[in-house]
């Protein structure tokens, strides 16, 4: 976390454990420490609250280090202080286990911490050892803690163990008496006053104690049993309170602890334990970022939210890509929040542009140490193939968007608008009254006088896009920290180290969008759906007009899938062919309907090759000249194929024989002893009324007789069966509009 705390009170420093922590800190630290008293009083405490459950592991031991590393890490770059607040649940655990956890809570590694135990509920058992390894202990009144040993005393080693810890004295109300009897039943605890130069002075000591000080010639002006031998070593908040030993403090509730320790109640939100490791999903991104891979990425995060993912790791390796299609993924990310979906971005090498805006979506970031993050300029290609640097209108919705991640996420917003924008400078800032280190640009500081302005950051100096690596991008608070590799960020995040981190794979549908989505494969599908439309127009039988129906389906259904197509295109589409065919079968001609449904269709296919936005009109009107060359080379392809087509398909021998062809032999009243009159393609003497009948299915053209005469005829309205009686409505040219003869018409007469 990012986002700091309020100040601690003065009271809350001046706690005897406090002065032990601070003694222990290295020199530089002292320094640190040294500043005007004022000034530190009035510096925010940092605070972090983790729930320590039952039975302690590795992972619970991973997940409190980490947390404490991280706070001593910001608590000494800032120099303020920090608590580090552990719920301990009640239950059992290895000794070993929360051996090694206090040890590391009393160590040096976490000397500018304060760590707190709170005990809402009776512990006893291995988990007291953990309480004891903090600073303060926290009690709730009537809550319970001690019986380490459960009623028998403890192993003699774990005992020596224990009081190495305690004799550290990194708890003053713990000592090495106190901490016998906890551990074994056998051992009698008086609480004795000593009158010492005039001071009173009460210890907890053993009955073998109390001897030995008594033969010390010490004065024990009273003496009063905590704990009788035989008796199990357990004591409740109040009566350790009222006694002065163990506890610092009791308190009701946790909500208390905000007030004792006087931080904002915000701190007190649980950092969440161990995630499972079965409800983590590795996603890689290490492409160019355009708009199929941000589908394939939004299949990937929905499928793994669809198998109970609560925590989503992306692993980002890449150059960049598309801006449109990088802010959706950041703003799609950004929104997992709501649900409740931790998100993480890792970095090992690089993510620059598009890739930089997308990780900024995620809640954490981690990256490699030679990773990088940044250069998230905008640019444009022209038509003469120059790249120049984008215009205004263009980065400024950029800007507000990083902005917006910035405040979302908790990052300086001048940081994340350096990675874009050339000339912004931005400057290391210091809170005037807490002492704070953020970072702002000179805009940002001109309206607020309480922070003071320090040096320049040197990433952003003029003509730079602001790009960071490694310790670098912790320092300017962009990232949390940085790891080695995968298994050092698995140890970061908690997860077993036996637990295999498997990207979402790829399923054979993904694959097939990839390859359906490349733009020769786009160009086939479209060749072979024209062709297909031409064949069928001689062929008459269907199959060819579904293989072209196949085509322009699976066409849209990958555009669908691979984020540039949605149901606005296959509606326009489907309203083009309506179109046609009410021109085909209703209002016979090529008109209104003809010309407006060609062009839907041609709209919907250009809108589902490429996705345009008004961000970008240079780009756009590249995507326009794409998509339309997509589908007219195409074109073209087929209007040479079919010269080709046209002359030798009638001589395929399987597919001569459906192909309609007019007959050759001359057997009176047989119609295949007709033949086509090629004066009838040159002049048409058939006039308006003439009947005759038809040879083929008219749907809508196809083949009629009049007379001796066959001629190609376009039925009027529905379509018409062979050898039905017919009659010409129409005679213009070469061009013969029938319908069927009325029946009862054709009886009268």
């Amino acid at each position: 976390m990012l986002q700091l705390l309020p100040a601690l009170s003065g009271a809350a420093l001046a706690q005897p454990a406090g002065e032990a922590v601070q003694a222990a800190a290295p020199e530089d630290e002292k320094k640190e420490d040294a500043a005007p008293p004022q000034s530190n009083d009035k510096k925010t405490p940092l605070a972090r609250y983790v729930v320590v459950e039952s039975p302690v592991n590795d992972a619970i031991f991973r997940h409190v280090r980490n947390t404490a590393l991280s706070l001593q890490d910001q608590a000494s770059r800032e120099n303020r202080a920090a608590f580090l607040f552990l719920e301990i649940r009640p239950g059992q655990s290895e000794f070993h286990q929360v051996s090694g956890l206090a040890q590391f809570l009393s160590s040096s590694k976490v000397n500018r911490l304060t760590t707190v135990a709170w005990v809402p509920e009776t512990v006893t058992g291995n988990n007291v050892v953990v309480a004891l390894g903090c600073n303060e202990i926290v009690m709730q009144p009537d809550a319970s803690l001690g019986d380490i040993g459960r009623g028998r005393a403890v192993d003699v080693s774990e005992e020596q163990a224990v009081l190495s810890l305690v004799d550290k004295r990194h708890n003053l109300q713990v000592s090495h008496d106190l901490a016998l009897g906890l551990m074994n039943p056998d051992v009698t605890l008086l609480q004795v006053s000593i009158e010492r130069d005039g001071t009173t002075e009460k210890r907890i000591v053993t009955e073998q104690q109390a001897k030995v000080l008594r033969e010390n010639q010490l004065a024990i002006v009273d003496a009063q049993v905590i704990k009788d031998k035989g008796k199990a070593g357990l004591f409740s908040g109040r009566q350790a309170r009222e006694q002065g030993f163990l506890v610092t403090h009791t308190a009701a509730q946790q909500a208390e602890l905000a007030d004792l320790y006087r931080i904002d109640p915000q701190s007190l939100k649980v950092q969440a334990s161990t995630p499972e490791s079965k409800r983590v999903r590795l996603i890689e991104v290490t492409e160019i970022i355009d708009p199929v891979l941000e589908s394939f990425i939004e299949r990937q995060i929905q499928r793994a939210l669809s198998e109970g993912a609560q925590t989503l790791i992306f692993q980002i390796k890449s150059p960049g890509g598309y801006l449109i299609s990088g802010t959706n993924l950041a703003a799609r990310i950004a929104e997992l929040e709501e649900e409740n979906i931790r998100t993480i971005a890792y970095i090992p090498e690089q993510a620059l542009s598009s890739a930089a805006i997308t990780a900024l979506g995620c809640d954490e970031i981690y990256i490699g140490p030679s990773g990088q993050i940044g250069d998230a300029g905008v640019i444009q290609k022209r038509f003469d193939g120059a790249f120049e640097r984008a215009p205004e209108k263009v980065v400024s919705p950029l800007v507000q968007t990083l902005k917006s991640l910035a405040e979302q996420k908790h990052r300086p917003a001048a940081v994340l608008e350096a990675m874009t924008l050339k000339d912004l400078q931005v400057y290391e800032v210091r809170h005037r009254d807490t002492g704070r280190i953020w970072y702002m640009s000179e805009e940002e500081l001109a309206d607020k006088p309480e922070w003071i302005k320090g040096p320049l950051v040197a990433e952003s100096r003029e003509d730079l896009l602001l790009t960071l690596q490694g310790d670098r991008a912790v320092e300017l608070k962009i990232a949390e920290a940085v790891v080695e590799d995968i298994d050092a960020l698995k140890d970061r995040l908690n997860i077993p180290p036996d637990v295999e981190l498997k990207p979402v794979g790829r399923t054979w549908v993904d694959t097939l969008v990839y390859i359906l989505n490349d733009p020769f494969i786009t160009g086939f599908l479209f060749f072979i759906a024209i062709v297909c439309i031409y064949i069928e127009l001689h062929f008459m039988i269907g199959f060819f007009g579904i293989c072209a129906a196949l085509c322009f389906g699976v066409f849209f259904w990958s555009r669908y899938l691979g984020g540039t197509a949605t149901g606005l295109e296959m509606v326009l589409f489907l309203i083009g062919i309506a179109c046609i065919l009410m021109e085909v079968l209703v209002v016979p001609g090529f008109g209104v309907f003809g010309v407006t449904g060609g062009l839907l269709m041609l709209a919907s296919l250009v809108l589902a090759s490429e996705t345009f936005n008004n961000l970008e009109p240079s780009v756009n009107s590249q995507k326009l000249v794409q998509a339309l060359s997509m589908i007219g080379l195409p074109l073209l392809a087929v209007i040479v194929s079919s010269m080709f087509i046209g002359k030798y398909l009638p001589q395929i021998p399987v597919l001569k024989h459906i192909v309609l062809m007019p007959p050759t032999n001359r057997h009176a009243g047989d119609t295949d002893s007709l033949q086509l009159r090629p004066d009838l393609v040159e002049q048409n003497p058939l006039g308006v009324g003439r009947q005759g009948v038809s040879l083929t299915i008219l749907r809508p053209s196809g083949k009629a007789r009049f007379e001796d005469q066959i001629v190609d005829v376009v039925t009027q309205g529905p379509y018409v069966q062979p050898n039905t009686p017919i009659e010409i409505v129409e005679s213009r040219g070469n061009r013969i509009v029938v319908r069927e003869q009325d029946p009862s018409a054709s009886s009268t007469s």
